[in-house]
């Protein structure tokens, strides 16, 4: 589409599938960041920050190494009773987060960046209120058994383009945002930076 180069470095299949399904061309390299150490020095109260300050470090790991390719990074964060929450470890801890979420709301901060020549050009951030209903511990339980460790790729310890659905009774925000990338910015700054057509 355009003579740019446009590299998503995110292992995500989520985001993967949303830019092949929106017609962007692109190819993947893995950041290699140490996650941790950037949760370490941020406000643990700010996790919309975070989402956003994860997708830039992520974009400039890349960017370094090549930079004539705009690079885009992102990251999800996830906010519940005042603190952030990681990915679950195991199905037990999965098991357990969601029955404190059950019945509750909690908010997901999708962070994105793109970067060039080892710079952040743009960055930008989305959030969705999820609600969660109030489901049986027997929903809980088949739930778990049906999506199994696949379940420990995603910070809430759900899909929502998957059985996840059934978790919830509402949903405020944008899909794209839920499922880890605020899409339309995203897609407006490839315009804006020639990699897709106006």
């Amino acid at each position: 589409m355009s003579g740019e180069r446009f590299i998503l470095a995110s292992k995500s299949a989520a985001r993967r599938a949303m830019l092949e399904g929106a017609g962007v061309p692109f190819s993947i390299q893995v950041a290699d960041v140490d996650e941790d150490a950037v949760k370490a020095g941020h406000d643990p109260a700010d996790a919309a920050g975070l989402a956003v300050e994860l997708a830039r470090v992520k974009a400039l790991a890349v960017s370094r190494h090549d930079p004539e390719a705009w690079v885009l990074g992102a990251d999800q964060t996830l906010a519940f009773a005042g603190g952030l929450v990681s990915k679950a470890p195991t199905l037990d801890a999965a098991r357990a987060r969601l029955a404190a979420m059950r019945g509750q709301v909690h908010q997901l901060h999708s962070g994105a960046a793109l970067a060039r020549n080892g710079q952040v050009v743009w960055s930008g951030v989305d959030t969705a209120t999820m609600r969660m209903r109030g489901f049986s511990d027997g929903f809980l339980d088949a739930y778990l058994a049906a999506e199994g460790e696949g379940l420990l790729a995603s910070v809430g310890s759900y899909r929502l383009e998957g059985m996840g659905s059934q978790l919830f009774g509402a949903v405020e925000g944008d899909y794209f945002t839920v499922l880890g990338l605020p899409l339309w910015p995203v897609l407006a700054e490839l315009r804006r930076a020639g990699v897709l057509a106006t």
